[in-house]
């Protein structure tokens, strides 16, 4: 579907949802970023996974790339509240040779990303020292076995948030949200060119009208079958 199509269809959809919807559509794309993006690695706690999932919704962070080595990754949807929906989920779960975090970690670096493991390590830096001059992905691990061999030795950096209790980690929904925050705020204040092109701003918007429609798929159909008939015609 070119450009000139894609505009239309969206048209047409868009007269079967609220102006309020429209509304916040616009102002949810105009946040989108893909500047930041989220690496998950063998979650398999429902209740976590989910959580990631809403802060990422809620931070503006378009792309969660989910590695499936050791555990499927199964969010609960009581917890993401419908969420997960608005995000593109990049999954690699090549069965059997373990590599799907290899495959992950070279898709990223070909589109131009800095990976960031977190966990503490004798190069990282506290997450506010984290650059952003470059697009960043954040590496997180299962909250009890934590990164894997792989992720560690090939990650670009590290960082790890601060803490000063008697407890050694934070909960790795939290850790995410932290880090999101951290790293979200300052990229809008300090930071250029974090914001969706006008061509994904286009593609994302055709896809959240079209799930923000009853039945969208077949006015889609319909909507197609009369364009072309006119043509014909």
């Amino acid at each position: 579907m070119d450009n000139a199509l894609k505009g239309a269809v969206t048209g047409h959809l868009l007269q079967f949802i609220t102006e309020d919807r429209r509304r916040r559509i616009n102002e949810v794309l105009d946040q989108r970023s893909r500047f930041l993006s989220v690496v998950l690695e063998d979650l398999y706690q429902p209740h976590n996974a989910s959580a990631v999932l809403r802060s990422c919704d809620c931070f503006g962070v378009q792309d969660v790339h989910i590695i499936e080595n050791e555990n499927r990754f199964n969010p609960s949807k009581g917890v993401t509240i419908g969420s997960d929906q608005w995000l593109s989920l990049h999954k690699y779960n090549a069965s059997g040779d373990g590599e799907n975090t290899r495959r992950c970690y070279r898709q990223l670096r070909e589109q131009g990303y800095r990976l960031v493991a977190t966990t503490p390590h004798e190069d990282d830096v506290t997450i506010d020292q984290v650059p952003l001059d470059q697009k960043t992905a954040l590496v997180f691990g299962s909250e009890l076995t934590g990164l894997s061999d792989v992720a560690l030795e090939e990650a670009d950096a590290y960082a790890r948030i601060p803490m000063v209790g008697f407890s050694e980690s934070f909960n790795i929904s939290v850790s995410a949200a932290l880090c999101l925050y951290e790293l979200s705020t300052r990229l809008r204040r300090e930071g250029t060119g974090w914001e969706l092109t006008e061509d994904e701003k286009r593609d994302l918007r055709l896809e959240w009208v079209r799930k923000s429609v009853r039945a969208a798929d077949k006015i889609e159909e319909r909507f197609l079958a009369e364009r072309q008939s006119s043509v014909d015609n």
